[in-house]
C-alpha cells in the first residue's frame, strides 16, 4: 500500500461516525459542562447568564451540526435542483428556543437546566433578536426558511450580515429615539464563518471594448466573506443554510498612509469598504435612493451568484467542453427567487457573468436568466417602488447599466411586435423612465427578467394585474400567479403559545404542527363548553404574562379582565394607527362625559417602529404616547381604559403579544396592504380581527367565516369611486362631531399642554390630504368597535368565534405557501436526508 493510500485510509477516521449524540438530559448536562468550561473558558463561580446561554447554544449546536453536514452531503450526492432565496432582510428573531423545538430537544434542555439550578427563561433572555429586517418582508423570509427545511426542500437563504440590525427603539419625552442594535457585540454562537469562500465584489470603474469583447476595468474591490447559520426543519433530518455576507477590506492598512503619519486615513480607507454591511437601512415601504443602499444590493447579489455558480459547477462530474455545455442545464439545477426588487440586480449580474466572463452570446444568456429567476412583489405603494437614478447606476455599476439598456431594448422590441403602433404603451412599459430624472424601474426589470411573477395575497395579486403591472399582464398573462403568504406554526404557536398548543394536541393529535389544515377538526368542538373554558383560561394566562411584562417595563398595572386590543406593526400612514388612536380618544371622551356609564373595559396596545426620516410616522408615535399619558393618569378611567405603547417591538416581544390578544387591529385602507402576516399570527392564537377587506384579511374571512370577524369600511372599488368623485374630508367631518372634538383636542394641546401646538400640522395635514381615508372610514370603524364591545361581554360567544378563527387558520401556514412555490414556480422536489454514513466510493 502506497503512502498516499495509507493517508486516505487514515483520514477515514475523520468522520461524524462515533461522535456522541445529544438526546438525553444526561447528554445535555455533559455537553453543557464541556462547553461552559472549554468553549467559554469559565467556571461556575464567574459565569453569568450570558455564559450559560452560550454554553447551552453550543450544546444545541452539537445536536444540529451532524444533520447540517449530512444534509449538504445528500444534496451533492443526489445532484438535486436547489432553491436560492435572495432577500436583503431576514428577521430571524431568537434561535435557541426555536432550534430546541425543531430538534425536539426542549424537554431535555429544560430538565437539564433545572437540575443544574438554572432558569431557562433567564438564559433564553440573554439572546438578542437577530433583527436583520424591517418587518413583514424579513419575517416572511424567516418563516419560509423554516418551512423549506421542514418540508425537506434543498434551499439556501442569501442576505447580508448587518453588523447593526434594525435600530433599538426607546421612548423619551414621548418621542422615538433610535439606538444602535449591536446584536453581534457579544458574538453569535449560531453562525460559522467561511473565509475559504470569500469573493471579490467590484464597484465603479469604466467599461471598454477590446477586440470585440466588453471589459469592466479600473474598479474598486470589496471582499464578501460568508457566515453560515443552520436552519433546522421541525422533527426532520434536514438542516438548510442561511448564508449572510459581510464586507471586508481587500487589503490591510495602506502602509503609505503610515509612512506619512496618517493613521486615521488608513483606518477610514478600510472602513469605507466595510461600511457596506455595517447597518440595515431602516426604511420600510419608503424607497431611499442612496448610493450605500445600491452598493448593499449589488454586494449581496454579486457574491451570491458567484457562490451559486461555484456550487453548480462542483456537481459537474464530467468536465464540459465549453461554456454552452456547462450552462445548458443551469435552470434545471438552479431556481433563484427575488424577494421584492432589492435583489433584482442579480439579473444584469448573471448576464454579465455569462456574457463577459463565460463568452456566451446574448440570446442564450438571456434565455438562461429568464428560466432561472422568479420575482415576488410585496407592494403597490408608489413611494416603496425602487427607481434607481441612471446617473447613480452609471457611476457605481457602469457595466450593469449597459446590460439593463440592452434588456430594455429587446423587451421593447417585443412590446412593439405585440402592440404595433402603440408607442404610448411602449413608453409605459419601458424599464427606463425618461420623464424627469432618468431612472431604472426595478420592478419592471424584475417582471421582464423573470419566468414567474407573484403577489402575496389574492387581492394583492389581482391588483398587480389591473394596476401596477397591467400592461405586462396583458402581454404575458401566464407569467402572473398568486402565492398567499403564510407563517410557520412552529414559532407562532408551538413555541410562543405552548398551553394552547397542548390543548389542541389533546383534542386532535399532534399532526397539525406539520399539516395545519388539520385544525379544521376543531370546529366540531365549538359546542363543547368545557373546551371553550380551557381556551378562555389559556387566553387569560397569556394576558397575565403580557400584563406582567408591561408592569415590569413601564410600571403600568393592567386589568387583565379588560379587552386586550392590539395593533403592532411598522408605523405607516396606510396602516392607519391614527384611526385607532382617534377611536381611543373617542372612548376617552365618552367615559369623561358619562362617568357613571357602563363601559366595556379595554386596554389598547400599540407597537412598532417608525423609519427615522419618516416625520409623520414619528409624530404618530409621539401622539400615541401623549394620549397614553393623559388617559392612564386620569382617575376617571380607573380600570376602564388604558393605553400602552410597547417600545422596541421585535420578534421575541411578538411571541409574548400574539398569544395575549383578544382583538387584532388590521385596519389598513383597502388596496394598500399586500398581505400581512401579523394578522395570521393573531388569528392562529385565537384573537378576533377587526379589519378591512384588505390583504390576507379577505382570505381569512373566507376561511373562518366573515361573521367571525369584525369587517368594516370601504372596499377597493369604493375607495376608487371616492377619489374619482372627489374626496372632501370636510363633508365627512360635518357629520362626525366626536371626530371633530378629537381633532380639536389634539390641535389645542389637550394631550400635551407643554407643547400645545405640536400636532397642529399633523391634524391639518390629515384633514387637507387624507390619502388613506381615515376620516372616510372612521364612522364605520367606530360602529364596528361597538359590536366588538358588545360581543366581548358574552365570553361563550366570543370564545366560540376564537375557536372558529383557530380552526380556520390552516390555510395560512408557510408550509402551504412553500409547497405551492416549489411545485408551481421552482419545480423542485423534497429530498430525504439519510443520517447513515455516506457509502464509501469504490476505486
Amino acid at each position: 500500500m502506497s503512502s498516499e493510500e495509507q493517508d486516505i485510509l487514515r483520514r477515514k477516521q475523520i468522520s461524524l461516525r462515533g461522535l456522541p449524540e445529544i438526546d438525553s438530559v444526561k447528554d445535555v448536562i455533559t455537553a453543557f459542562n464541556r462547553h461552559l468550561h472549554y468553549t467559554c473558558a469559565k467556571d461556575r463561580n464567574v459565569s453569568t447568564n450570558k455564559d450559560f446561554y452560550f454554553a447551552l447554544a453550543n450544546t444545541v449546536m452539537d445536536k444540529l451540526v451532524g444533520k447540517w453536514i449530512r444534509t449538504q452531503q445528500s444534496y451533492y450526492r443526489q445532484d438535486v435542483k436547489r432553491v436560492y432565496y435572495l432577500s436583503l432582510e431576514f428577521m430571524m428573531g431568537r434561535a435557541l428556543s426555536n432550534t430546541m423545538v425543531n430538534l425536539a430537544l426542549e424537554g431535555a434542555c429544560d430538565e437539564a437546566l433545572y437540575q443544574l439550578g438554572l432558569d431557562m427563561e433567564d438564559v433564553q433572555s440573554e439572546e438578542p433578536d437577530a433583527g436583520l429586517g424591517n418587518g413583514g418582508l424579513g419575517r416572511l423570509a424567516a418563516c419560509f426558511l423554516d418551512s423549506l427545511a421542514t418540508l425537506g426542500y434543498p434551499a439556501y437563504g442569501y442576505g447580508i450580515r448587518y453588523e447593526y440590525g434594525l435600530f433599538n427603539q426607546a421612548i423619551s419625552n414621548c418621542n422615538q429615539v433610535e439606538k444602535p442594535d449591536g446584536w453581534l457585540t457579544f458574538g453569535n454562537p449560531w453562525e460559522k464563518a467561511r473565509p475559504e469562500y470569500t469573493i471579490p465584489v467590484h464597484f465603479y470603474g469604466r467599461v471598454q471594448h477590446v477586440n470585440g469583447k466588453v471589459q469592466w476595468t479600473d474598479y474598486a474591490t470589496v471582499i464578501a466573506m460568508p457566515y453560515d447559520t443552520p436552519i433546522p426543519g421541525y422533527k426532520t433530518n434536514t438542516v438548510n443554510t442561511l448564508r449572510l455576507w459581510s464586507a471586508k477590506s481587500p487589503k490591510d492598512f495602506d502602509l503609505s498612509y503610515f509612512n506619512h503619519g496618517n493613521y486615521i486615513d488608513a483606518v477610514l480607507d478600510r472602513n469605507n469598504a466595510e461600511n457596506i454591511s455595517r447597518v440595515l437601512y431602516p426604511n420600510d415601504n419608503i424607497f431611499e435612493g442612496k448610493e450605500l443602499r445600491l452598493k448593499q444590493e449589488y454586494f449581496m447579489v454579486a457574491a451570491t451568484l458567484v457562490d451559486i455558480i461555484r456550487r453548480f459547477k462542483t456537481n459537474k462530474t464530467v468536465p464540459p467542453t465549453n461554456a454552452l455545455e456547462m450552462y445548458a442545464d443551469f435552470p434545471d439545477k438552479v431556481a433563484i427567487q427575488l424577494n421584492d426588487t432589492h435583489p433584482s440586480l442579480a439579473v444584469p449580474e448573471l448576464l454579465r457573468i455569462l456574457m463577459d466572463d463565460e463568452g456566451i452570446e446574448w440570446d442564450t444568456a438571456w434565455k438562461i436568466c429568464r428560466e432561472t429567476f422568479a420575482y415576488t412583489n410585496h407592494t403597490i405603494l408608489p413611494e416603496a417602488l425602487e427607481r434607481w437614478p441612471v446617473a447613480m447606476l452609471e457611476h457605481v455599476l457602469p457595466r450593469h447599466l449597459d446590460i439593463i439598456y440592452q434588456i430594455n431594448h429587446h423587451h421593447l422590441e417585443k412590446v412593439r411586435a405585440a402592440f404595433p403602433g402603440d408607442e404610448d404603451r411602449v413608453r409605459r412599459m419601458s424599464v427606463v423612465e425618461e420623464c424627469g430624472e432618468k431612472r431604472i424601474n426595478m420592478a419592471y426589470l424584475s417582471v421582464v427578467s423573470s419566468h414567474t411573477v407573484n403577489g402575496v395575497a389574492a387581492i394583492h395579486s389581482g391588483l398587480l394585474t389591473t394596476s401596477l403591472f397591467c400592461d405586462f399582464y396583458q402581454m404575458t398573462p401566464d407569467k402572473f400567479q398568486n402565492k398567499t403568504n403564510g407563517i410557520t406554526p412552529r414559532r407562532w404557536l408551538v413555541l410562543c403559545n405552548p398551553s394552547l398548543s397542548h390543548l389542541i394536541t389533546e383534542k386532535i393529535g399532534a399532526g397539525w404542527v406539520k399539516e395545519l389544515s388539520q385544525l379544521t377538526k376543531l370546529r366540531e368542538f365549538v359546542g363543547d363548553k368545557s373546551f371553550l373554558q380551557e381556551i378562555f383560561k389559556t387566553k387569560q394566562e397569556n394576558k397575565r404574562k403580557l400584563a406582567q411584562y408591561v408592569f415590569n417595563q413601564y410600571g403600568i398595572e393592567l386589568n387583565t379582565g379588560s379587552l386586550f386590543d392590539i395593533q403592532v406593526k411598522r408605523i405607516h400612514e396606510y396602516k392607519r394607527q391614527t384611526m385607532n388612536l382617534l377611536h381611543v380618544i373617542t372612548l376617552y371622551n365618552r367615559i369623561r362625559s358619562n362617568p357613571n356609564g357602563d363601559f366595556v373595559p379595554r386596554t389598547v396596545f400599540f407597537g412598532g417602529k417608525a423609519a427615522p426620516g419618516y416625520h409623520t410616522a414619528k409624530q404618530t408615535i409621539s401622539l400615541i404616547c401623549h394620549v397614553a399619558d393623559v388617559v392612564n393618569n386620569d382617575p376617571m378611567m380607573k380600570d376602564r381604559l388604558k393605553v400602552v405603547f410597547l417600545s422596541n417591538y421585535r420578534c421575541s416581544l411578538a411571541e409574548v403579544i400574539m398569544p395575549a390578544a383578544d382583538l387584532s387591529e388590521q385596519i389598513s385602507l383597502a388596496g394598500t396592504e399586500a398581505s400581512g402576516t401579523g394578522n395570521m399570527k393573531f388569528m392562529l392564537n385565537g384573537a378576533l380581527t377587526i379589519g378591512t377587506l384588505d390583504g390576507a384579511n379577505v382570505e381569512m374571512s373566507e376561511e373562518c367565516g366573515i361573521e367571525n370577524m369584525f369587517i368594516f369600511g370601504m372596499r377597493v372599488a369604493d375607495v376608487e369611486k371616492l377619489w374619482r368623485d372627489g374626496y372632501d374630508t370636510r363633508k365627512f367631518l360635518a357629520n362626525l362631531p366626536e371626530l371633530q372634538l378629537a381633532f380639536n383636542q389634539i390641535k389645542t394641546g389637550f394631550f400635551n399642554s407643554s407643547e400645545p401646538h405640536k400636532f397642529e400640522g399633523f391634524v391639518d395635514g390629515l384633514i387637507s390630504n387624507d390619502r388613506f381615508c381615515v376620516i372616510a372610514d372612521f364612522a364605520a370603524y367606530v360602529t364596528e368597535q361597538e359590536k366588538v364591545s358588545e360581543l366581548y361581554m358574552d365570553w361563550v360567544q366570543w370564545t366560540e368565534k376564537c375557536l372558529l378563527n383557530i380552526a380556520g387558520s390552516g390555510k395560512f401556514t408557510s408550509d402551504r405557501t412553500i409547497t405551492q412555490y416549489a411545485e408551481e414556480i421552482w419545480k423542485v422536489k423534497s429530498v430525504e436526508v439519510d443520517l447513515a454514513p455516506v457509502p464509501e466510493t469504490k476505486e
